[in-house]
């Protein structure tokens, strides 16, 4: 997310909470897409982090951007730390250790996404390439240890820092190491979410598993294909994983409401100022009764940007949030959006989908989720393998796509962005697997090529 909300409404009910999200209901002719994506910026010369400080750091590259785009700056403390369109695009953020997002404008087809990523990566080149700078498409660095990462000057990530050890192993590690490419689709009505919602967590494994490419950690294999995913397993369970509730009797927006209530807050904004809350729940502060403010009521803001702080693998926010997947190279960006549009943005697709997913239980769920990481399509539920659901999934997209209908200048509708991942089911095999076999051929034991081959 690139702004924190600035919405100093006074809450006064819950209701005022589920409605919230409630305002978040579209007619579907008004559907949209939105892509997100992080990568990881480098030096030329010697592969390296690179600093926020200096003539040639991120506080420059932003600069840069902000020169060639003509976005405003999003500024803190008198840093330089995003950018966002003011006509309503796309906005460009920083996470904890430099990564560079870009959190997509919402269009109407994956074509469109496509393009808007190609213009960014074209402008990004154009400011990066003289600072000596370059980006990298993986889930996680492969070379670099966690002191090596500079820390970004954003308030809201001192907190973070601060509290992640508490709850986890891999926290900083989440932070300052990973990347990952989202995609954000909307819902009609409360019961349209909820479908969405529980076809997208249980087949969240699916999409972990097509762009799995996080094998190295400090040069080394590090026995999982993704290892991003297994970050979020020991991240802060509080706040992420695989939503079971969601799949009870009752669920919608009130249910969500009430588990989001309960989650550990970090922090609220009030001026130019993070106000450290880690630890409390947003129901404390809600009833008055939090220590570092007691007596006051939480905004509509401080509700907003608290949802931005819960990860589970899917988020609902006025829309929803795929978040299982491994950032990666250009050319498979694009089909992360073309794989979940065709599956929940058409009704057929939907259903099927649903029919795959309905008879799972909870246990065997986690069981997936759990598995993913280290065996991708060689995990299993029930009976299955799941690069046998992997496959039937890939068919349901690209039958919805089909449906869809929407074509490209040159007459191609959008099953053409699933192309890279009909290349990895062909082959069988994650991307990952495909890394560490040139890791033990061709790359010779060294991940250091990896800056040439998966570099944007």
């Amino acid at each position: 997310m690139a702004r924190d909300q600035i919405d100093m409404t006074p809450l006064q009910s819950r209701d005022e909470l589920v409605a919230w999200f409630e305002a978040g209901c579209k007619d579907p002719s008004e559907f949209r897409l939105g892509t997100e994506h992080e990568k990881t910026p480098f030096t030329l010369e010697g592969h390296r982090p690179v600093p926020y400080e200096g003539a040639r750091g991120i506080g420059a590259l932003l600069e840069g951007m902000k020169l060639l785009l003509g976005w405003e700056p999003i500024m803190e403390k008198g840093n330089i730390i995003g950018l966002y369109d003011v006509t309503g695009g796309g906005a460009i953020s920083l996470e904890p250790g430099g990564q560079f997002e870009l959190s997509g404008a919402p269009v109407e087809n994956v074509h469109q996404t496509q393009a808007e990523l190609m213009a960014h990566l074209a402008q990004v080149r154009e400011i990066a390439a003289p600072l000596g700078i370059g980006f990298l498409g993986l889930g996680m660095t492969p070379s670099w240890s966690r002191s090596d990462i500079p820390v970004m000057p954003k308030g809201r990530y001192k907190i973070m820092t601060n509290y992640m050890p508490k709850v986890g192993q891999y926290g900083l590690d989440m932070m300052y190491r990973t990347c990952t490419v989202q995609t954000n689709l909307d819902f009609s009505s409360e019961a349209d979410m909820v479908k969405k919602l529980r076809v997208s967590v249980a087949l969240q494994p699916v999409a972990t598993a097509l762009f799995a490419n996080s094998p190295f950690t400090e040069g080394k294999p590090n026995g999982f294909l993704s290892f991003r995913s297994e970050i979020w397993r020991d991240t802060d369970n509080a706040r992420s994983g695989m939503l079971p509730f969601a799949f009870e009797d009752g669920m919608g927006f009130e249910r969500y409401v009430d588990y989001a209530l309960d989650v550990p807050m970090y922090f609220v904004k009030r001026g130019d100022e993070y106000i450290d809350m880690s630890g409390s729940s947003f129901r404390a502060f809600f009833d008055g009764r939090n220590n570092n403010l007691p007596g006051e009521r939480p905004t509509l803001s401080d509700w907003a940007n608290h949802l931005s702080t819960i990860f589970p693998e899917v988020r609902l926010k006025r829309y929803l949030e795929m978040r299982g997947s491994d950032g990666g190279p250009w050319d498979r960006l694009p089909a992360l959006p073309a794989f979940w549009v065709g599956l929940l943005y058409d009704d057929v697709s939907l259903d099927a989908a649903w029919e795959i997913v309905k008879h799972w239980s909870a246990h065997e769920r986690q069981a997936l989720r759990d598995d993913v990481p280290r065996f991708g399509f060689k995990a299993r539920i029930k009976d299955r393998y799941l690069f046998e659901i992997a496959k039937e999934c890939l068919v349901l997209a690209h039958a919805g796509l089909r449906r869809r209908g929407r074509i490209d200048h040159l007459g191609r509708d959008e099953t053409r962005h699933l192309e890279p991942l009909d290349r990895i089911i062909d082959a069988g095999r994650t991307p990952a697997e495909e890394m560490l076999d040139k890791f033990n051929g061709p790359w010779k034991g060294s991940v250091e090529p990896a800056y040439e081959d998966y570099a944007f």
